[in-house]
């Protein structure tokens, strides 16, 4: 599965997860960041080294709990394909073996799957500046308890009309054009209601914002 093209200067993102909802959430997330663009989706290691090859990303975030060769045979085959490509390991996993041998290898850090949105996108930035090795467990993450998520009626005016358009299954590009604002407004206004509605993809939060809907 492939992105569109990216936008001149930003970071260019593989996925490779086997987790497909997991794996397009986290992509959903990516792309409502200025400077994050996700170029392609893998749901195996064979399939991610073909598109880390096609695609050539800056970057590549590796599931390591996948079916098929394994997790060192793939991030070797993604750095053979992609030599310039930093790759980052995502797990669900504290497994200081395992991530000590995958660093060995070439990966410049790891990070737990459940770490903060905002700790992921900076660990992102980070590798990509050249940034020390990171070592980002879920008790490392920073992240103290999580809040519940706040009601839709907290949403503005324009942030429901905004999510009635993203119910209609309309691009970031397609509500910048219809509202009037930019595509980067339009991503700073989903991150917004993400943060409000405690939500983890688009569908979940128009379920949230909509909840007498079903979609």
């Amino acid at each position: 599965m492939s992105g569109g093209p990216a936008e001149s200067g930003d970071i260019r993102v593989l996925a490779v997860d086997d987790h497909r909802l997991l794996r397009e959430a986290l992509c959903e997330l990516l792309e409502m960041y200025d400077g994050l663009t996700v170029v392609a989706q893998a749901d195996d290691g064979p399939s991610g080294v073909r598109l880390a090859g096609l695609h050539r990303p800056d970057l590549v975030l590796l599931d390591v709990e996948m079916p098929g060769p394994g997790p060192l045979a793939n991030l070797r085959g993604i750095r053979q394909a992609a030599p310039e490509a930093r790759v980052v390991i995502l797990t669900m996993h504290d497994d200081r073996q395992l991530i000590d041998s995958l660093l060995s290898a070439g990966a410049v850090g790891y990070l737990h799957k459940e770490v903060d949105r905002e700790v992921l996108v900076s660990a992102i930035r980070s590798a990509m500046a050249g940034g020390t090795t990171m070592f980002l467990s879920r008790k490392a993450s920073g992240a103290g308890p999580e809040r519940g998520p706040a009601p839709a009626d907290t949403l503005t005016l324009r942030e429901r009309e905004l999510m009635e358009l993203v119910a209609q299954s309309m691009s970031n590009r397609q509500i910048g054009s219809r509202l009037g604002i930019t595509e980067g407004t339009v991503k700073r206004h989903l991150r917004n209601i993400f943060d409000k509605l405690g939500a983890t993809s688009r569908l979940d939060a128009v379920n949230r914002t909509f909840p007498s809907r079903r979609y």
